[in-house]
C-alpha cells in the first residue's frame, strides 16, 4: 500500500481505478479495503480511488492511548485530500468514517462534490449504548475469541493488544465527540445520498430521516432487510443505488469540481 505523510501521520490507503477522485473512509475496528472490498470492481469503473485506514487502524500507525476523536480524523482526511492535490473530491463514508465524512462537509463545505453517509446519526443514543456493548474488549475477550483473534491481526502493525486501547477509545468519542445541531448541517451544499439498513442497531431509520431531512439536498436509500453494515451485507444493492445517485447528479458535480478550480 503507498503512504502519504498527512497532520503528523504516515497514513496507508489503496488506490485503483480511472476518473474523479473519490475518497472511501472505513468505519471503527476496520480498514478501508476490507469494509469495501465489494465495492472496489464497480467503483473504479468511475473513479480514481483513495481508501485510507484511519489512524489507529490497520496500516496507519498511532497509539490511541495518545487520542483520538472524530476532530483528528477530520483534520487527518483534510491533510490526506491536500497531501494528494484533492482540492475536491467526492466522499464516501461508513458508520466512523460517515461521521468523519459529514463532519468534514459542515467544515469544508466547498470542497466536496458528493457525500455519501452510510450508517451515519447525529444523536448520541443508542449508538452510545452499542457501541460500549459491542466494542467492549473484556466482552469480546470472553465470549468472541474469533474476533478478538481477526482484530489483533488486523491491528497487527499498532502492536500486541493495542486493539484494545482503540476500541476503548473510539467508544469514549462516540460517547463525548459534539453533536451536530440542524444549522450546521444546513452548511453541507453538496448532494448528498444517506444510506440505512432498516434493522441497524446502531442507526435508527427515522434518526437516519431526521439526517436526510436536515440536510439541503439529499436523497434517502433504505436499505430492506439488512443491519449496519450495508456495503457488504447488501453489495450489489448499495453500488447500484450509488451508481444512481451519481448519474443523477453528475452535472452539479461537475460544476462544483469547475468553480472549485477557478477560485
Amino acid at each position: 500500500m503507498p503512504t502519504v505523510d498527512a497532520n503528523g501521520l504516515a497514513i496507508h490507503y489503496h488506490t485503483e481505478g480511472a476518473g474523479p477522485p473519490l475518497v472511501m473512509l472505513h468505519g471503527a475496528t476496520s480498514s478501508g479495503k476490507e469494509d469495501f472490498l465489494a465495492q472496489l470492481p464497480a467503483f473504479k469503473r468511475a473513479f480514481r480511488l483513495y481508501v485510507p485506514d484511519a489512524r489507529g487502524h490497520a496500516e496507519t500507525k498511532w497509539d490511541a492511548r495518545r487520542g483520538f476523536s472524530t476532530e483528528m480524523l477530520v483534520a487527518d482526511l483534510a491533510a490526506f485530500a491536500d497531501a494528494l492535490g484533492l482540492p475536491t473530491f467526492h466522499l464516501l463514508g461508513f458508520s466512523m468514517g460517515a461521521m468523519t465524512a459529514l463532519q468534514f462537509a459542515v467544515r469544508h463545505p466547498g470542497r466536496l462534490r458528493t457525500l455519501v453517509l452510510v450508517g451515519c446519526d447525529t444523536q448520541r443514543e443508542p449508538r452510545t449504548a452499542v457501541s460500549r456493548r459491542l466494542m467492549d474488549p473484556a466482552r469480546i475477550d470472553r465470549e468472541d475469541p474469533p474476533w478478538a483473534a481477526e482484530l489483533e491481526h488486523r491491528h497487527a502493525r499498532q502492536g500486541a493488544g493495542a486493539w484494545r486501547d482503540l476500541l476503548a477509545a473510539v467508544t469514549a468519542d462516540v460517547a463525548t465527540q459534539p453533536l451536530l445541531e440542524p444549522k450546521e448541517l444546513r452548511r453541507v451544499a453538496c448532494p448528498t445520498l444517506v444510506v440505512v439498513g432498516d434493522r441497524d442497531p446502531f442507526v435508527p431509520v427515522f434518526h437516519a430521516e431526521q439526517l436526510y431531512r436536515q440536510l439541503p439536498d439529499s436523497q434517502l436509500f433504505v436499505v430492506p432487510g439488512c443491519d449496519h453494515n450495508v456495503p457488504a451485507l447488501r453489495p450489489g444493492l448499495f453500488a447500484e443505488a450509488c451508481r444512481l445517485f451519481y448519474q443523477r447528479t453528475e452535472r452539479v458535480a461537475a460544476e462544483r469540481a469547475g468553480v472549485a478550480r477557478s477560485l
